[in-house]
This record gives structure tokens, C-alpha cells and sequence, in this order.
């Protein structure tokens, strides 16, 4: 490896610029964190709409394309969009795939659609008097609409971490399945990296598109393939199958060899920052079998030294949803409840949620937010108009109503898919997936790369132009 070539990436790397932020009045302007609590009314709202990612941008402009007239605002914490979709090839350097390519400003959709939107953070909503309190002020609303994604919970999957020790694990280890300067710091991390392993540590549970940390050794290893970087991605798997598997090993042995090594039945106990050391359990066989005839497993404790480590922590929701005091899944993710095969909420007729947070059985994607957001947009709107709209009507599944596409190739440009066809039961809305093989016979293809970008360009076309 050329050493000389490594530094000298180091000594003149590019900083990546703040995007600048632009104050949009469609409801209010930001004030301060301490202007909260005074209780200025900002305004009131027929829908107010909590978060600008791709479920709640789909809602609101999809109430504006079926009737101009309706009053929708959206509070949004975050100056600008960044697009987790898609964002695992940036690392990968593929062409065209830079940070400018999954940031957007909000200026143009509020412009082009015609909803209002607040910059500031959600604090309290009380759902009695209907009034969403911000850190710029309070907000009314007839009806309320949840999409404010989800958080990390260290707490929850490492009891012991102290919470400075939970804050050091995240900056040197970032888990970049939120919007924002993760995915920099870590596609930072990779540029500066040495020879040596990069170790991709999955959640276990419900977690954001459950495919993203296998596209990411991926495209990991694309870029070290790229740059001449010698070592191997550890992909630390919690248990013994993961999405699209057979697709994702099918790949990985074809492009990139032994280059990506997937570890299962793995779970992170510690890392040693400073000794860039990840400490785990394994479960292995044992050897023996018991009565049934079933292999019994036992607890073995490994070390790992990495050069670039990727902590994707479990998830849970945001916690907007613990604000609004709904009714949750039993699980760590507390997932909200909804009312049958709908987009509102268990506990209250005049809140409905979208994206991450729902609790209806489909997959957590980009492709299944916007899916979600048109939909609930038609139930909103046919109340808004005084007529009856019932989602679970349907006698049929839905084809393909979630496309998630995976890239898994660089040179040339190769991608998985997963296609899930959505049915209603009565009480939820179901998915079942297919991942299917191309013509080739192999699950992956040039024109499943060419449909992922296409894909990217379209839905991002559609909330952003």
C-alpha cells in the first residue's frame, strides 16, 4: 500500500461545509430553546404534521395535491433534509454519489406545495388541548400527524454504559442510521483509515431498513477495494439469518472474495476506544447435543481490533411518541398502536403516525414511509371532506407496495432487491417479501443498480422539485 499517497489523503482532506440553513414562515420562525415556556401561541393548524422526512414531506404534499385549500404545517428540528436511502453508496464513492446528492432544503417543496413549516424541536404535545409546544412556542391542530423517525437506545442494549461512556462509543463509532453528520464523521473515519478491518456491528430487533447494514460492508468494501486499503469488514450478525442473506452472500463471495466476513449469533458487550479493541459474545456450537437431538450452544468471549468501527446500536421510536402518551408495542422499539387496518392511532382518533414508528407488521423503509404518507394523506383528506374512508376494504395484497433495493457492487455497478406485497387482515396491515434472482440467475444485476438510482431520482424528485 502506498503509505505516501494515504498520508497525503490525510494531510489535505476537504472538510464538508455546514449547508447553510434558511428560515421558512409557513408557520413561524425558530426562536430560542427558552422561548418555550412562556406559552406563545404560534399559530393553529387544521393538520400539523410532526417531522420532514420522507413519511411526513409525503403527507403534507399529498394534501395539497388533493385539495390546495387544506391547512397543513410541518415542525421539522433538523435546517435541512439528508436521505438515508441510498446513502450507503457515499461511502462507497460510487459515481455521482457525493453529500450534495442526499441534501435538500426544504424552501423549495414548502414553495412548489404551499404548507407551512416551523424549524424547531418538538418538547411536550398535550393531546387534551390539541397544542404541540416547541422549543419556539406552541402550536394548535385539529389533527396531528406523527413521522419524527427514531433514536438510538444505548440504555436499553447496554444497561451498564455509563452515559459519557454511551457518548464516546457514539462519536467514535458512529452508527449513521440518522439523518445528519454521522454518515460524514464516519465516511471521514474510512478516509483517514490505515490498513487494517473495518467492524460493522448490526442491531438486533426492529430496526430501520433491516437490509442497511449488509449494503453497507458492502459498499465498505468497495471503497477499500477502491483505495488499496488491506483488511477485511467484520459484520457482526446478532443471530443466524438477516435480510436478504442468500443475496447479500451471493455478492459479497463473488465480488469481493474473503474480503467480508459475517459473524453470527454475535453481540457487542464493549468497545475500548481508546484501544480501538470491539469486545463481543459469540454463541457457538458446544459440541454436544441435547435430549431432542439439537445442538447446544455455548458463550464464548472475542476481541476484535479495528481500524473503523460502525456501532449500529439497537433502535427504538422517537421520543415524540412517549410526548403524545400513546399506546406502544410491549417491545424495546415501542412501536405505536394503530387503529385496525388504518393510519390513526389506537388512542386517538385526532393523531395518526407514519414512517418508522407504526405499528402495522410491514417493513421499516423510505419506500414504505411514502407509501404510508399517501395513504394516510387519503384518509385525511376524505375527513377533512366529510366522506368515509376505510383502508381495509381491500381483498387483495397490494403488489410490490415496498420496493427496497441494496447495492452491492461498484465495478461494474451490481444491486438486491426486496419486494413486499402488502395485504390487510382487518386489524393490521401485513407485508411479505420476495427477493427475487435476475435472468441470470444470480440475485444480483446491472438493471436493479440502474432501478435503485432511478428510484432515488424519483421519489426525491417528488417531495424536493
Amino acid at each position: 500500500m502506498n503509505m505516501n499517497r494515504r498520508d497525503a489523503l490525510k494531510v489535505g482532506a476537504v472538510s464538508v461545509a455546514a449547508v447553510a440553513a434558511t428560515t421558512i414562515s409557513g408557520c413561524a420562525e425558530t426562536g430560542t430553546a427558552g422561548a418555550a415556556a412562556g406559552g406563545k401561541m404560534l399559530g393553529h393548524h387544521k393538520v400539523l404534521i410532526i417531522g420532514g422526512g420522507m413519511g411526513g414531506l409525503t403527507v403534507a404534499n399529498n394534501l395539497k395535491k388533493i385539495d390546495k385549500n387544506f391547512d397543513v404545517a410541518i415542525i421539522e428540528k433538523n435546517d435541512t433534509f439528508m436521505a438515508c436511502p441510498v446513502s450507503n453508496t457515499y461511502l462507497g464513492k460510487l459515481e455521482g454519489m457525493n453529500l450534495g446528492t442526499f441534501v435538500f432544503d426544504y424552501a423549495a417543496p414548502v414553495e412548489k406545495y404551499g404548507y407551512g413549516m416551523l424549524k424547531s424541536e418538538v418538547i411536550a404535545i398535550d393531546r387534551a388541548a390539541k397544542v404541540v409546544t416547541t422549543a419556539a412556542g406552541r402550536v394548535g391542530y385539529d389533527i396531528l400527524v406523527l413521522s419524527p423517525g427514531i433514536a438510538y437506545n444505548y440504555e436499553g442494549q447496554f444497561p451498564t454504559w455509563s452515559k459519557a461512556h454511551a457518548a464516546e462509543v457514539k462519536r467514535a463509532c458512529p452508527p449513521a442510521m440518522i439523518s445528519g453528520g454521522e454518515h460524514v464523521a464516519l465516511e471521514r473515519q474510512l478516509k483517514n483509515m490505515d490498513d487494517g478491518d473495518v467492524i460493522i456491528a448490526a442491531p438486533f430487533g426492529k430496526f430501520r431498513c433491516p437490509p442497511a447494514p449488509y449494503e453497507r460492508a458492502a459498499m465498505i468494501a468497495e471503497f477499500m477495494r477502491k483505495e488499496d486499503i488491506q483488511g477485511k469488514v467484520y459484520v457482526l450478525v446478532p443471530g443466524a439469518k438477516f435480510a436478504k442473506m442468500a443475496a447479500f452472500k451471493e455478492s459479497a463471495k463473488d465480488i469481493y472474495g474473503d474480503k467480508i466476513v459475517y459473524v453470527h449469533h454475535a453481540k457487542v458487550d464493549d468497545v475500548d476506544v481508546k484501544g480501538k479493541t470491539v469486545h463481543f459474545t459469540q454463541m457457538v456450537p458446544s459440541g454436544k447435543k441435547d435430549e431432542d437431538g439439537d445442538m447446544i450452544m455455548k458463550a464464548v468471549k472475542k476481541s476484535h481490533k479495528y481500524q473503523v468501527c460502525n456501532l449500529i446500536v439497537n433502535h427504538k421510536s422517537s421520543p415524540v411518541v412517549q410526548m403524545a402518551t400513546l399506546q406502544t408495542t410491549a417491545d424495546a422499539f415501542k412501536k405505536v398502536k394503530m387503529a385496525g387496518c388504518t393510519f390513526q392511532t389506537a388512542t386517538d382518533k385526532d393523531v395518526y403516525a407514519v414512517g418508522d414508528i407504526v405499528g402495522h407488521a410491514i417493513p421499516p423503509s423510505g419506500q414504505t414511509a411514502v407509501w404510508a404518507g399517501k395513504q394516510c394523506a387519503l384518509e385525511i383528506a376524505h375527513r377533512l371532506h366529510g366522506k368515509s374512508y376505510t383502508l381495509g376494504v381491500k381483498t387483495t395484497p397490494v403488489k410490490a407496495a415496498n420496493v427496497c433495493f441494496s447495492m452491492v457492487g461498484g465495478a461494474p455497478e451490481e444491486g438486491i432487491m426486496v419486494t413486499h406485497d402488502f395485504s390487510w387482515t382487518g386489524a393490521v396491515i401485513k407485508g411479505k417479501g420476495h427477493v427475487p434472482k435476475a435472468p441470470s440467475g444470480k440475485f444480483r444485476s446491472k438493471n436493479t443498480a440502474k432501478a435503485l438510482r432511478d428510484w432515488y431520482r424519483g421519489i426525491t424528485s417528488d417531495l424536493f422539485a
